[in-house]
């Protein structure tokens, strides 16, 4: 059996310390966080510069979801194995120098390779900001604690959106990389002086084939998902792709079912609360990762929002969840989770089904805001109860693995919505586009969902007119199935744990 190496005890951290713990935590997530927020309102400048098809585009988000779920589980694990606090510094490092690779990446090849290792740093950091938390906080105070750190987190990676909008219109597009540096340095330099290590688990060997295997799997669905959204690809190829991904998600199940170290301990489903939560999670955060991926160049596109605008739409949902956040951590540790777990996804769903007339609309502050501040209510109720169950289901020398299973979670949702909805998009841009103008439509989608890169569109009011409205057809049926499943996943919230009231 695993024992803890101080005894089996976790340590008894005072409240200085403790604030350190939140407030390095707070700012070395917000990066990771914020990152793909910022680099999906710098899309189209990207696009342009680097003249990548929209494949290329989707990979330069899919490389560091992938490599980023992937390895979230290994991170975890390590954190448990090698110290939390050990892992967590690697990461932030890690993290501030492939951001500035990526800023000095000339291609788009280039740079989705640097983003793949970019992922890794953020595998190793982000199951250690919560698992640091959790590690220093009391059961009967993590509720509070958690809230703080998902509404300050929410906070800074609202304002990431904004100033990379401001600074894509202002310069370079690699300012949005680069920028992460010296954040990463004042991270990795309060954790260095003023967060003390946790114990670790002896005993532990890494699960390095279980890590191949996650890879591959993912790497196999996100490619074939991406080419079956392709226009002129093969989509014999990109269906067994796709499939193969499938079996060897199947072959990684097995291993980790059958290994003495696996990297995502499938005992831990045993347990209800833990298993539903993951579930609401894998919905959830598809529906919120596909809205968010396409809502940016939907408004640029079909409205003309220069980049600041379309990231400053991220402000109220991010401001709105950073205040319920907290509230949501304290009504947690008053009342338990099912409630919120149940109400907040329904909440979220609906602001996905209004997002279809909002973005049709087009106005800023009479339609979009108010859609993006419901949206922004019903995650700030969802994350801290979520966060909590996650904490709380697992015992404390596996919260470092147990955070690491649902940031994975999350993270595999954003990569699947972002590779699968490609399609559902380039289905409603092209229906919307042949409905108005039949022989514009090959043009357009050839130009805006093609393989090649993008091509000037003649610059009529007529055809920017049809323009427009086939991007708002494409995104109203994202938008759509966002909904669904992010109101599908409220029933496993409800399931998630009765309500109670701590004492």
């Amino acid at each position: 059996m695993n024992q803890l190496h101080s005894g089996g005890t976790r340590p008894s951290t005072g409240p200085t310390a403790q604030a350190y713990v939140v407030w390095t935590a707070i700012l070395a997530s917000s990066m990771v966080f914020a990152d793909g927020a910022i680099v999906t309102v710098a899309i189209p400048q990207m696009r342009e510069s680097l003249q990548a098809s929209l494949a290329e585009m989707q990979w330069i988000t899919n490389a560091y979801a992938l490599t980023l779920s992937a390895f979230l589980l290994l991170g975890g694990a390590a954190g448990d194995t090698y110290g939390l606090r050990r892992i967590f510094m690697i990461g932030i490092a890690g993290f501030g120098l492939t951001s500035l690779w990526c800023g000095l990446s000339g291609s788009a090849g280039m740079l989705i390779v640097a983003r793949a290792f970019q992922g890794v740093g953020g595998a190793l950091l982000v199951p250690g900001s919560l698992a640091l938390i959790s590690a220093h906080f009391p059961k009967d105070a993590r509720g509070k604690a958690i809230g703080t750190w998902a509404a300050a987190s929410a906070i800074a990676a609202a304002l990431g959106p904004i100033l990379g909008g401001w600074l894509i219109d202002m310069g370079p597009w690699q300012a949005i990389f680069w920028i992460n540096v010296p954040i990463a340095a004042l991270a990795l330099w309060l954790c260095w002086r003023h967060v003390p290590e946790s114990p670790v688990v002896a005993g532990t060997a890494m699960d390095w084939l279980g890590a191949f295997l996650a890879v591959a799997a993912l790497g196999l669905l996100a490619y074939g998902l991406t080419a079956l959204g392709e226009r002129n690809s093969q989509r014999s190829t990109a269906v067994l792709l796709t499939l193969t991904g499938a079996v060897f998600l199947g072959l990684f199940l097995f291993h980790e079912k059958r290994s003495a170290a696996p990297m995502m301990p499938l005992d831990l489903f045993r347990v209800p609360a833990f298993a539903n939560v993951n579930a609401l999670t894998l919905l959830l955060y598809f529906a919120l990762s596909g809205a968010l991926f396409f809502l940016p160049t939907a408004l640029i596109e079909a409205h003309g929002y220069s980049a600041a605008k379309a990231g400053s739409v991220f402000l109220p949902f991010t401001l709105v969840m950073a205040v319920l956040s907290r509230l949501g951590g304290v009504m947690t540790d008053r009342f338990g989770t099912r409630m919120l777990l149940t109400i907040g996804p329904m909440i979220t769903g609906l602001s996905f089904a209004l997002l279809a007339p909002a973005v049709l609309h087009g106005g800023y502050w009479p339609a979009v805001v108010p859609v993006m501040a419901v949206m922004g209510l019903g995650m700030g109720i969802t994350v801290a109860p979520l966060s909590t169950t996650v904490m709380n289901a697992a015992p404390d020398e596996r919260i470092g693995v147990a955070s690491g299973i649902n940031n994975a979670i999350s993270r595999v949702a954003g990569l699947i919505a972002v590779a699968g909805l490609g399609a559902i998009a380039t289905f409603g841009f092209q229906y919307a586009a042949a409905w108005v103008s039949p022989e514009m439509a090959n043009l357009f989608v050839r130009s805006t969902f093609g393989t090649a890169p993008p091509m000037s569109i003649p610059p009529s009011d007529k055809v920017r007119g049809i323009y427009a409205t086939a991007m708002i057809g494409g995104f109203g049926l994202v938008a759509l199935i966002c909904a669904a499943a992010a109101v599908a996943s409220a029933t496993f919230g409800y399931r998630c744990s009765a309500p109670s009231r701590q004492r």
